[in-house]
């Protein structure tokens, strides 16, 4: 399956270099990245240990595939949506952070099948040319809004294929609502305190981090997805524990001074609260502060 991966950072990197152990792909990198994938090939680390030779380009218009795998920021996804609008795809999958990069994608790509995953491996991009991935996990992918989808089992099918756990799920919403509801309890806690995710499994943290994620969840069903407020303190607790010493994608944001996804995490779910009355005062205040540090430190209009 040909293959585009737009936004190849930590996860797009490891993703599209598994994939080209058995595809062709192409990964659109920032230039110092793609320079190197071009000059010596991917080398992938840590679980892996392999070298591979994907094409690779800073220049994601005009380009044709199979798939096109999105691993962009959150606030990066309507550029990504107008630079593949500009080319041919059968299907897309987004394999971001947060809730409505689908919707994004999906509505400036009228017509291309657009798919939502989540993913669990950890990935690290090191240096131009090299990704260490840190865990090995599983990519669970389906229709964005539910429901059987032969785009999705052909996806699945090469993933498989390359050598990438994955999982074709007809109850995609659930999923995304479940790992919603995980980082808004974990990312800008940690993020906040400069922490690992270890520290909301103990002492005050953890009652932050479970009321944020009994919110979102309470959200999720006033949106029509059945996640319960155990099983989403269930998953909060074993992502935590089993990626204690990790420090979250929001908190390494905020240590190198960069914008966050706070937008499309707990923003997400105080914007769809707002829409239906309800309140989430601990997700209110989480991603005001976050946004407050964002403006301070002049990266957020």
């Amino acid at each position: 399956m040909e293959t585009v991966v737009f936004g190849a950072g930590s996860l797009g990197s490891l993703v599209g270099g598994l994939l080209a152990r058995e595809h062709d792909v192409w990964l659109v990198a920032r230039e110092d990245h793609a320079r190197a994938v071009r000059e010596s090939g991917l080398r992938l680390r840590g679980e892996f240990d392999d070298r591979v030779f994907p094409a690779a380009t800073s220049d994601g218009r005009e380009l044709e595939a199979d798939l096109a795998v999105v691993t962009v920021k959150a606030f990066d996804t309507g550029a990504a949506a107008d630079a593949l609008a500009t080319g041919s795809f059968d299907a897309v999958l987004s394999l971001q952070n947060g809730m409505g990069n689908e919707e994004t994608l999906a509505g400036r790509l009228e017509g291309t099948p657009v798919l939502a995953g989540t993913a669990t491996y950890g990935a690290v991009r090191r240096e131009p040319g090299v990704v260490e991935c840190t865990g090995r996990g599983e990519i669970v992918l389906g229709d964005r809004t539910g429901g059987v989808s032969q785009p999705a089992k052909e996806v699945g099918e090469a993933f498989t294929q390359a050598g990438i756990e994955t999982a074709v799920v007809d109850d995609m919403p659930r999923w995304l609502w479940e790992k919603l509801a995980v980082n808004a309890g974990i990312n800008p806690i940690t993020a906040l305190t400069a922490t690992e995710n270890g520290a909301v499994l103990g002492g005050p943290a953890n009652d932050l981090a479970r009321e944020a994620t009994a919110e979102a969840a309470r959200v999720a069903r006033e949106c029509g997805v059945a996640v319960s407020d155990r099983e989403a303190l269930e998953a909060v607790e074993t992502v935590a524990d089993a990626t204690a010493p990790n420090t979250s994608s929001m908190a390494q944001d905020l240590q190198a001074d960069r914008r966050t996804e706070i937008d499309a995490i707990n923003g997400y779910v105080v914007d769809r609260a707002a829409e239906r009355g309800i309140e989430v005062p601990t997700n209110r205040v989480l991603t005001a502060l976050v946004r407050t540090w964002e403006h301070g430190r002049g990266i957020r209009e």
